[in-house]
């Protein structure tokens, strides 16, 4: 076992391990730890505690020091000159006439590097715009090109649900999201209606597809013939959330038919199958005004 301390960067950024050594670092103390970019500035979001060796990547950095007040000092500064760098990099942009989206701007907290983030259809030759944002930074620069779902975390913004985008708010690292999870908890198929503001599938997604996967299992499909304490009859609908199936029974007083909603708890089957995982979604399912084969392709794909 080995004892560490989990720092993060960013308000939303993934979390990694440092060696705390004898520091006595709680956790929401600042810190100043080293890192393969440089010495970096960034919060204890996680105190000590001890985890498997198999759980962290060799080699393990250490903490430097629990940041002083100068060091926040510092790291303000570095903020505050983050936004001059950015309008700086914009008239670069502009002026070199390069097809990029300028993003975000970065320093480290040495000021060895300073790191501009943009998005581009394609690739971009930035070469003559990186000679003259070194000639006027007189530091290190980096260029990274970013996809449109690490745009939106760094950019922020509001959701379809009209709070604020999980992305930008807590969520440290993107999960793998696929429109057959959008099947699966039998919403709309409608690119507009799943997608975040990123134009992807919204992470959401992911959040009760282990609940949907469970409960399918045991969950009879429409059509199965099933035992009640109503007597035997037919499943003519089904819910997930409800957690119960509308079954079609024959009255043994009369030759009417009756219906009842009975807990999945409460239902035998005589013949048929259970839900399950849902098949893979074919490209006819998915509902576009227009057939985008760009849209078709994206969501097809497993994030």
């Amino acid at each position: 076992m080995v004892e560490v301390v989990g720092i993060r960067f960013k308000k939303a950024g993934k979390i990694y391990y440092f060696d705390p050594g004898t520091l006595d670092i709680k956790d929401t103390d600042f810190a100043i730890v080293e890192t393969v970019r440089g010495v970096e500035f960034g919060r204890c979001v996680i105190g000590r505690k001890k985890i498997k060796e198999e759980d962290i990547v060799s080699p393990l950095k250490k903490v430097i020091r629990k940041a002083t007040e100068q060091d926040i000092k510092k790291h303000e500064e570095n903020k505050e000159k983050e936004e001059k760098a950015l309008e700086v990099c914009l008239e670069k942009v502009k002026e070199h006439d390069l097809d990029m989206k300028l993003i975000d701007v970065e320093y480290t907290f040495d000021n060895n590097k300073v790191i501009f983030y943009f998005t581009a259809d394609g690739r971009v030759d930035f070469r003559e715009l990186v000679k003259d944002l070194a000639s006027i930074f007189r530091t290190r620069i980096e260029l990274r090109q970013i996809g449109v779902r690490d745009e939106a975390k760094m950019v922020g913004g509001l959701g379809p649900c009209g709070r604020p985008m999980c992305c930008s708010t807590f969520l440290g690292d993107f999960a793998p999201v696929s429109i057959k999870m959008a099947k699966e908890q039998n919403l709309s198929l409608n690119p507009t209606k799943i997608s975040g503001i990123c134009g992807r599938l919204m992470c959401c997604l992911n959040y009760e597809q282990n609940t949907y996967e469970k409960i399918r299992k045991n969950l009879p499909k429409v059509g199965c013939i099933v035992d009640t304490e109503y007597g035997s009859g037919e499943v003519i609908s089904n819910s997930v959330v409800k957690e119960q199936v509308k079954v079609k029974i024959k009255s043994k007083d009369s030759n009417e038919d009756f219906i009842k909603e009975v807990p999945i708890k409460e239902v035998k089957i005589i013949s048929g199958s259970y839900e399950g995982n849902v098949d893979s979604v074919d490209k006819n399912e998915i509902e576009v005004d227009n057939e985008d084969k760009d849209v078709i392709r994206e969501l097809l794909k497993e994030d």
